[in-house]
Formats: C-alpha cells, sequence, structure tokens
C-alpha cells in the first residue's frame, strides 16, 4: 500500500506511470489517445505535474457518485463556465487520487475520504483518463495547454451539506446519473456507461 503522499517526485512519476499503464491495461481501445501523456511521464528533461509545463500537464479529478440516490456531483467551474467533475491542478507529492479527493473536499466541502473508507488509504478506482485542451488565460499569465487529467471514482452522500469554493466554482449540486449524458463532450458519456457496471 502506498502512502498518501510520495517521498520524491521520481515517486510521484513512477506511481503516474503505474496508474497510466493499470488504465491501458484496463482500456485497451484508448491507449493510442493516452501516448502523449505516456511521453511526457517518460521525459525527465520536465515536470508533466507543473502547471507551468505548457506543453501539458497533470490533473486531478472526482467523480463523485451516491448509489442510493443514484446521483453525481457536479461543480460549475468558474473559468471553464460549463459543468465539470470537481479536480484541478496537482500539488506536492500527494498521490494522485489523494489529489483528486483533496480537490473534491475544497471546491464542494464533500469529504469523500470518510465516505471512501474508515481509514485514509483511498484506493479509489481510476475510471477515465483525458487529454484535453485549455484556452490561454492572460489573467493567469497562461498560454492555451493541454491538461491530462487522471479521474477517480468516489462514494458520497448526496445529503451532505454542500460548501462551495466560490473562488474556484460558480456552484455545485448533485444531478442524476443520467444526466451526464446531457453535459457536452465523449468523456461524460464515457463516465456515464462505466457508472453503469457499478450498480
Amino acid at each position: 500500500m502506498l502512502p498518501e503522499t510520495l517521498a520524491t517526485p521520481a515517486e510521484l512519476r513512477a506511481h503516474a506511470q503505474v496508474e497510466l499503464h493499470k488504465y491501458m491495461v484496463g482500456f485497451p481501445a484508448e491507449t493510442a489517445g493516452l501516448q502523449a501523456i505516456a511521453r511526457q511521464l517518460g521525459d525527465t528533461s520536465a515536470d508533466p505535474f507543473s502547471r507551468a509545463n505548457m506543453q501539458g500537464h497533470i490533473t486531478t479529478s472526482g467523480l463523485v457518485y451516491d448509489r442510493a440516490a443514484d446521483k453525481v456531483l457536479l461543480i460549475h467551474h468558474r473559468t471553464l463556465n460549463r459543468w465539470l467533475q470537481p479536480g484541478g491542478h496537482h500539488e506536492g507529492l500527494d498521490r494522485l487520487d489523494v489529489s483528486a479527493a483533496r480537490e473534491v473536499e475544497e471546491e464542494t466541502g464533500v469529504n469523500v475520504r470518510l465516505a471512501q473508507s474508515a481509514t485514509q488509504n483511498l484506493d479509489a478506482p481510476l475510471i477515465d483518463i483525458d487529454s484535453h485542451p485549455i484556452p490561454a488565460n492572460p489573467a493567469k499569465g497562461e498560454g492555451a495547454h493541454v491538461h491530462h487529467d487522471f479521474l477517480y471514482l468516489f462514494k458520497g452522500d448526496a445529503t451532505a451539506p454542500l460548501s462551495p469554493q466560490w473562488e474556484e466554482v460558480r456552484g455545485v449540486r448533485w444531478v442524476e446519473r443520467e444526466a451526464l449524458l446531457e453535459l457536452p463532450g465523449a468523456r461524460f458519456e464515457r463516465l456515464a456507461g462505466r457508472l453503469r457496471l457499478t450498480l
């Protein structure tokens, strides 16, 4: 069992490579679309976790699902102006699933650590990896770049109080699982299908 926080950047990179490999074994049809992140993880001349890396960098996110209510948790992203799963840039040396859990908690107030496990070892399943373009943001001094997002599935309680991080989000809400199909992009269609397999 890996600790929540890894000891060195090299360990973090190796952890991400293991996660990527496991995902490609589980979803071999997606392997071709994951070559950019595979190359970046193999290139030790640049940090794939640094948001200053405009070639692309790793982000983490969480799809929080309440099976009893058959609902998922979404945030309305302040910059992108659309409904998405909570997530953000990877920081420090946290394991990727721990990073995703932290982003969920920060943006929504929902503590998936407690909902997922009685211990702090999450072992949340990696259910999607998606590389997608992000437009330039002159206000932050960022040019156009790519996010390589590692998305983990967490359990959640749709009756738990929400505490949005208003600096980052315009809203937080639980929606019916099938509402994922109404969101733009092939990713949400994939996620809706993968959630059906958990029922």
